[in-house]
């Protein structure tokens, strides 16, 4: 009796798990969000790059390395347990509203607007660029995968947003490219601009290939008077189960006759941003990655202080720190970044700006004059 009871428990419970391995195969393989894969003859291309080897892309130093599943699962049970006292404001983030008519009319020197986390609005020689638009409601794959972003509303509904010039992306991870993000602005915008291989999900959802160039690391593009650079990160890519590293990941200098802009993307501290200086600065405004990093997985995603140091290896005359106040995905209290950075930025004399989401941000403006707005929410 008991042996027949254990073999009924042990063919439910394999049941159960064949069940629960279809639905995930079947969600990951035919839900929209995951994106595209690169074809054979895309990734024969890849194969003259530097960057990809061994049918992945990689990083000039061999990070970051391959966990094994159990310490995926130990690292996904220590996030989703551990209670992270102020890991969010008390309440949402209320940004600074801006209208269309002030952004359709605009043309003053150049300007940034800031969605939260590292999204932009960037309006520069007449042009009208989103950088990294992310505007869903969770960093995941669907709704019910993630915690909701700080921010409910934006500075300006995006579908109330003019026609957009160019988007530029960093990389493929869901706090960066959002499916429905995409599709709220593919058609109304004139060219796609990506790393190697991200593409690949844009045309999944419907864009066209005529509308999406694809860059590498140090390739240079021409965008009517501007000059577009797609240059290195330390990172890595995927949104799927089975395909780490499929992508290129990358950080951005935007160049016109008067402003020069550093947009880091998400990258650990490394000796690119010197190289990037060296060849590219001293730059107007630094965009850098400061947020969502922990000692576990330094190697992808900087800590404050070593933002900092960025700064001043790209020679950034002013940085903004981002990657923080839109997403917990990280065990530090939500302000822990901006704090950090402005410490380490003022024992290394690097002029910090910390704008409020929606608040003008005018490139060249060498007066920081935002406030403390963050502090006590």
């Amino acid at each position: 009796m008991i042996i027949r009871i254990i073999k009924k428990i042990m063919i439910t419970t394999l049941l159960i798990i064949a069940v629960l391995a279809v639905v995930i195969l079947a969600f990951t393989s035919f839900y929209p969000s995951f994106g595209g894969d690169s074809t054979k003859s895309q990734k024969l291309a890849y194969e003259q790059t530097q960057q990809f080897k061994e049918g992945k892309f990689r990083n000039v130093k061999p990070v970051p390395e391959d966990l094994a599943f159990s310490d995926k699962l130990s690292l996904a049970y220590t996030f989703f347990t551990t209670k992270v006292p102020n890991g969010r404001p008390k309440a949402d983030l209320i940004p600074q509203k801006i209208d269309s008519i002030s952004i359709a009319n605009y043309s003053g020197e150049a300007r940034m607007i800031w969605f939260g986390h590292s999204s932009f609005l960037l309006q520069i020689d007449g042009k009208n660029i989103l950088i990294d638009p992310m505007f869903g409601a969770v960093a995941a794959p669907h709704p019910l995968l993630g915690e909701k972003r700080f921010n409910k509303e934006f500075p300006i509904a995006i579908e109330q947003l003019p026609q957009i010039d160019a988007v530029i992306f960093s990389h493929d991870h869901y706090d960066h490219l959002d499916y429905e993000s995409v599709l709220k602005i593919k058609d109304k915008t004139n060219h796609f601009y990506t790393p190697l291989g991200v593409g690949n999900h844009l045309t999944a959802w419907g864009v066209s290939d005529s509308k999406i160039t694809e860059m590498d690391w140090w390739q240079e593009t021409q965008f009517g008077n501007l000059k577009f650079v797609c240059t290195p990160a330390q990172h890595f890519s995927g949104r799927g189960l089975n395909n780490a590293q499929s992508t290129l990941w990358s950080s951005w200098v935007i160049t016109s006759e008067n402003e020069n802009i550093y947009f880091s993307g998400d990258s650990g501290y490394a000796s690119h941003f010197k190289e990037i200086g060296e060849k590219y600065g001293p730059f107007d405004l630094a965009l850098m990655e400061c947020g969502q990093y922990n000692q576990m997985w330094s190697d992808i995603h900087m800590m404050p202080e070593e933002t900092a140091q960025a700064g001043i290896d790209v020679k950034a005359k002013k940085i903004m720190p981002i990657h923080w106040a839109g997403f917990k995905l990280a065990l530090h209290e939500w302000t822990d970044p901006i704090k950090r950075v402005e410490a380490k930025a003022t024992e290394l004399n690097l002029q910090v700006i910390s704008p409020q989401i929606g608040q003008e941000i005018i490139v060249k403006d060498s007066v920081n004059n935002y406030g403390d707005w963050w502090k006590g929410l």
